[in-house]
C-alpha cells in the first residue's frame, strides 16, 4: 500500500466522512460494510464540538467508535492551530452561515469575518498551518451558491477568493445522492480544493476548464454528468480581495453567477450548469427497511391519523405577521405515507419524536403506519447498523444526527477518485 494519506475531521458530527473515507472495519459503504474498500486514508485528527448543549452526544457516539486519542471535544474556533497535526487532507461539513467580512486579516489580526461563522475556523488552519493541506473536501448545503439573496452567490465567492489567496484551486458540484442510485434524496454541495504544490493542481493547469468540469476532474470521475453543450459555460475573474468581494459581488443580482458545477483556479472562475448521468441500479426505501414488527412506540396511534394526514396535505391561509401586515400562507401537499418504491426523502434532524410533523417520515406495514427507526435513518445515510445505539443516547438524539450527517456513499466515491489522483504524487 502506498504512504498513508493523513486527515484531520472538522465538524466530525458521528463521523460521516471518516466512514467514507477509511470505510468501516475497512469495508465499504457502497457495499452494505461486505467487501474491502482498500483505503490509504488515516484519520489523525478530528474535532466536533456541538455549542448549543452541555451534553457533547455526537462526540460521545464519535468516540465510542474511534476512541478519544486524538479527537478534540471543544470549540473548534479556540484550537490552537500547531496543536493540530499535520495532515494531507482537511475535511468536514461546516455550516451555512453568512460570511460577510467584517475586515482584513491585516488590520484584525487573524478574525476575518464574523465571529462564530465556521469557516473562518477552516480559514484560519489553513492560513497559520506552516505544512498546509494540500487538499481539501468540504461538504454544505447547495444554498451556499445563491447566498445571501441580496447579493446572489457573494458567500460562496468570499470561500473561492479566501482559497485562492491561499494557493488553492477548487472544484465544486452539486450532488443529489439519489440521482447515483444510494438511498436518499439528499442534494448538497461538494467542495475539492487542491493547494498549488499538489501535482494534481499541476494537472488542472495542464486542463482546459470543461475538460477538468466532465471528464478530467476527480468529482466526473466519481459521479458522471452531462451538459447540452460544453460551450455553454460561463467564466469570469474573481475581482478584489474578499473584502471587495463581500461588499461588491453580484450587488442587487437577482440570480447567482455560479451553477451547480464549476472550478476555479488562479482566480478565473469556469462554472456550468450538469445533470447526472447514471444509469445503474437504484436503493429504494423498502430496501433499506426492517421487516416485521418494531416497537410500539413507533407505530402512529389511530386517534393521532387525522392530524398526520392534515401536516401533510396541502393548505392556504391568512396570516399576519407582527408588523400586523396580512398574507396568503400555501403549501403544497407531501406524500402520505412515504413510498416504498422510491428513494427517501430528505431527512431532517426533527426526524426523532411521537408528535405529527408535516417533514418526518411514516411508511405503511402489514402491521400498520409507523415512523422510520434510528437503524433505518442510518442506512438512509448509508452508516453502518446501530452506529450511534449507545445507553446515554437516545432514539430522538440518534434521529437528530442523521438529519446533520450526510451520505457516506457519496463521501466514499469522491474519496476513491481522489485517492487515485493522490496514488503516486508523494
Amino acid at each position: 500500500m502506498s504512504k498513508k494519506i493523513k486527515v484531520a475531521e472538522l465538524f466530525a458530527g458521528v463521523g460521516g466522512f471518516r466512514l467514507g473515507l477509511e470505510g468501516w472495519n475497512n469495508k465499504s459503504a457502497t457495499s452494505g460494510y461486505e467487501k474491502e474498500l482498500n483505503s490509504e486514508y488515516e484519520v489523525v485528527w478530528s474535532n466536533q464540538w456541538e455549542p448549543s448543549t452541555k451534553a457533547q452526544h455526537a462526540s460521545i457516539v464519535y468516540e465510542s467508535r474511534w476512541g478519544k486519542l486524538n479527537h478534540s471535544n471543544e470549540d473548534i474556533a479556540s484550537v490552537d492551530v500547531t496543536t493540530i497535526p499535520d495532515h494531507d487532507l482537511l475535511v468536514g461539513g461546516f455550516p451555512c452561515q453568512d460570511y460577510s467580512v467584517a475586515t482584513t486579516l491585516k488590520n484584525s489580526k487573524g478574525l476575518i469575518g464574523k465571529k462564530g461563522v465556521l469557516w473562518w475556523s477552516i480559514h484560519k488552519i489553513l492560513n497559520e498551518k506552516e505544512n498546509k493541506p494540500r487538499f481539501l473536501f468540504l461538504e454544505n448545503v447547495d444554498r451556499l451558491l445563491i447566498s445571501p439573496s441580496n447579493q446572489r452567490g457573494r458567500d460562496f465567492a468570499i470561500i473561492l477568493q479566501s482559497l485562492n489567496e491561499l494557493g488553492y484551486a477548487v472544484e465544486w458540484r452539486v450532488i443529489n445522492a439519489a440521482e447515483y442510485g444510494l438511498p436518499q434524496r439528499r442534494r448538497r454541495v461538494f467542495i475539492l480544493a487542491y493547494h498549488k504544490t499538489s501535482e494534481i493542481y499541476n494537472q488542472i493547469l495542464e486542463s482546459t476548464p470543461i475538460e477538468w468540469i466532465l471528464d478530467k476532474g476527480t468529482i466526473a470521475d466519481a459521479f458522471s454528468i452531462s451538459v447540452e453543450n460544453r460551450k455553454n459555460y460561463k467564466s469570469f475573474k474573481l475581482k478584489g480581495d474578499i473584502v471587495d468581494i463581500s461588499n461588491e459581488f453580484n450587488k442587487g443580482g437577482n440570480k447567482s453567477l455560479f451553477e451547480n458545477t464549476g472550478i476555479m483556479i488562479n482566480g478565473e472562475v469556469s462554472t456550468i450548469k450538469s445533470v447526472p448521468s447514471y444509469e445503474g441500479a437504484h436503493t429504494i426505501l423498502r430496501d433499506i427497511i426492517l421487516s416485521g414488527k418494531v416497537e410500539d412506540d413507533f407505530y402512529i396511534n389511530e386517534n393521532e391519523l387525522d392530524k398526520w394526514i392534515y401536516l401533510k396535505g396541502a393548505k392556504s391561509h391568512s396570516k399576519v405577521n407582527a408588523q400586523g401586515f396580512e398574507y396568503k400562507y400555501s403549501e403544497g401537499s407531501m406524500s402520505f405515507p412515504d413510498p416504498l418504491e422510491k428513494s427517501s426523502r430528505t431527512i431532517i434532524t426533527g426526524e426523532g419524536g411521537k408528535s405529527p410533523s408535516r417533514f418526518k417520515h411514516v411508511i405503511n406495514t402489514k402491521e400498520g403506519y409507523r415512523r422510520l427507526m434510528p437503524v433505518e435513518l442510518e442506512r438512509l445515510n448509508m452508516f453502518p447498523d446501530n452506529h450511534t445505539k449507545l445507553d446515554a443516547i437516545l432514539d430522538t438524539k440518534r434521529a437528530f444526527f442523521m438529519g446533520n450527517a450526510l451520505v457516506v456513499g457519496v463521501i466514499e466515491k469522491i474519496g476513491t477518485s481522489l485517492q487515485k489522483k493522490i496514488d503516486g504524487t508523494f
